[in-house]
């Protein structure tokens, strides 16, 4: 399988977001046969404003965002990962993904856990908790013989889901980002390369780049594809674009055969 991870200098005009997002799949299945691309975190629509956010919210079913990514999945006969978005559920919000299949049909969908509420060194606060609610469920979908599993951006700080990921068969992990450029150009590719070694799974990471809200924010970019010994295989510049990487499911089983750690857990 090969794995296309696009990366997005998103805004609030989800009409714009859709046009360049379609373009820059194209050129991902273009350039590299994608069988499997994966957007990043709020690709529809990027703001601080949670009343922003909450007007650009759509449902899962029946939006007309997924069913854009549906359509598009289907022209391109590709499997494609939404990033995510703001899901309006009933009378809540989450951050939610969506795997769409070859056909657009639904194959997985999860919603973030963990929720960035926070103080940027520079004194910016954040508080992703007071735009969305929490997701409860760790997600595992097999799609064409790999078993992907979902994280979103935050999450990649909490090595107990990417441990339940792991024992739930995962072989690759998509952990679509909208990375801030002041934890992200000391924390990102670290963080990335610890999961991937800790769980010996792929991690394929796109990320937001360049600023939104009028450049009150500025994500990091850097989107990675890391292998499963902990090596980036892929790796996009600090703009638009995307970058790409097969998958090795062989080398995969090498690393857990010379390196048996799960067969050495003591903590539970």
């Amino acid at each position: 399988m090969r794995v296309s991870v696009i990366q997005l200098n998103a805004s609030d005009d989800k009409q714009g977001n859709l046009a360049r997002v379609t373009e820059l799949v194209e050129t991902a299945v273009r350039a590299d046969a994608a069988d499997l691309v994966i957007l990043p975190e709020m690709s529809a629509c990027i703001s601080g404003s949670p009343e922003i956010l909450h007007t650009n919210a759509e449902p899962i079913d029946g939006g007309a965002w997924g069913r854009a990514l549906s359509a598009l999945a289907r022209r391109l006969s590709i499997n494609l990962h939404s990033g995510s978005m703001i899901e309006k559920r009933d009378d809540a919000y989450y951050n939610t993904s969506v795997l769409y299949g070859r056909r657009g049909q639904t194959l997985g969908r999860y919603s973030k856990i963990h929720r960035f509420d926070v103080i940027l060194p520079d004194g910016t606060a954040i508080q992703e908790s007071a735009v969305v609610s929490r997701g409860d469920s760790v997600e595992v979908v097999e799609v064409e013989g790999v078993k992907l599993g979902f994280a979103i951006c935050y999450d990649l700080r909490f090595p107990e889901l990417f441990r339940k990921l792991a024992d739930a068969g995962a072989d690759l992990i998509a952990i679509p980002s909208a990375f801030t450029f002041q934890t992200g150009s000391d924390h990102w590719e670290v963080l990335l390369r610890a999961r991937a070694i800790e769980t010996q799974c792929y991690i394929a990471a796109p990320g937001q780049t360049g600023v939104f809200d009028k450049g009150k924010y500025m994500n990091f970019g850097h989107s990675m594809i890391v292998d499963p010994w902990g090596l980036v295989i892929g790796q996009a510049s600090n703009r638009e674009g995307h970058a790409s990487a097969a998958l090795d499911l062989a080398h995969m089983a090498a690393v857990r055969t010379r390196l048996p750690i799960r067969s050495h857990y003591v903590l539970s």
